[in-house]
């Protein structure tokens, strides 16, 4: 992928110290951003991925940043440390356009559209093409941007401040959760008014509409609730509809963790890593 000689070796040096850089720390405090980039993190192991040879050679990637805050050693003092890591999706199409908000003050995960968090996958333009027209490099790389400003966060309420803090890209795997459900019977526990409803359903015998409109006339379920009942069914019916295509996508998805490697300019994480 890359040329031999002088000319390669400086190439090397824009993938390993620009490349992490360019990818969103998804899920990080906004104050603590500047601690991130303190030390100069050395992930020539992410830029070495995409070379001959590679786990990500000559392959659709897709890269978002996150942190791990870990106590860490560096110059033999012990100290919280935010450490940048990134993922890398291999996937022929975007592999989320949602993204997950969650944290131990929320009852459940709330889900929002990327854009809302003023977030997208955008190409990734090495440094020496950054004058270049970006429908002229057929990028292989897309990461993870964000353009909301620092500056701008005095303007927004401190809700909508802390969503940034605790969202993560949202990965929907339906080939998988429907390995999950062999048998067509299901037990199911809907929220009710005074009690919840508690029942079986059999989606290969019973019909979703007129089981759900039972409900409704034997006061279980309200009409407004109806909806909540065939999100199952939408689902299901979505699988059946995807093209071989788009299953073999899911199927053949990677995902690929990257820590920063040793240096003796950064503290050394090996010890705290963690496996998805």
């Amino acid at each position: 992928m890359f040329c031999v000689g002088p000319i390669a070796k400086s190439r090397v040096m824009f993938w390993q110290e620009d490349l992490w850089q360019q990818v969103f720390p998804v899920g990080t405090e906004w104050d603590q951003l500047d601690q991130v980039y303190q030390y100069k993190w050395n992930f020539s192991n992410l830029e070495n991925a995409f070379e001959e040879g590679g786990e990500l050679y000559g392959k659709k990637v897709y890269l978002f940043g996150c942190t791990e805050p870990q106590l860490v050693f560096f110059k033999d003092q012990a100290k919280i440390t935010c450490i940048p890591v990134v993922v890398a999706v291999v996937s022929p199409f975007p592999p989320s356009d949602k993204i997950g908000i969650n944290s131990v003050q929320r009852e459940a995960e709330e889900i929002l559209p990327m854009k809302q968090m003023k977030m997208d996958w955008v190409p990734y333009i090495p440094l020496e093409n950054r004058g270049s027209q970006v429908e002229r490099l057929k990028s292989q790389i897309y990461i993870l941007s964000c353009v909301q400003r620092r500056a701008g966060l005095k303007h927004l309420k401190v809700e909508r401040v802390k969503k940034f803090e605790y969202c993560l890209p949202y990965f929907y795997q339906p080939l998988k959760e429907d390995e999950l459900e062999q048998s067509t019977v299901v037990q199911i526990m809907f929220p009710g008014d005074p009690n919840p409803v508690v029942c079986e359903f059999d989606w290969e015998f019973d019909e979703l509409k007129e089981f759900v409109d039972k409900k409704v006339e034997e006061e279980e379920v309200t009409e407004d609730q109806k909806d909540a009942f065939k999100a199952r069914e939408a689902r299901r019916k979505a699988l059946e509809e995807m093209s071989e295509e788009a299953k073999a996508a899911f199927e053949n998805m990677r995902f690929y963790k990257f820590y920063p490697m040793a240096s003796p300019d950064t503290p050394d994480v090996s010890n705290v890593k963690v496996r998805f």
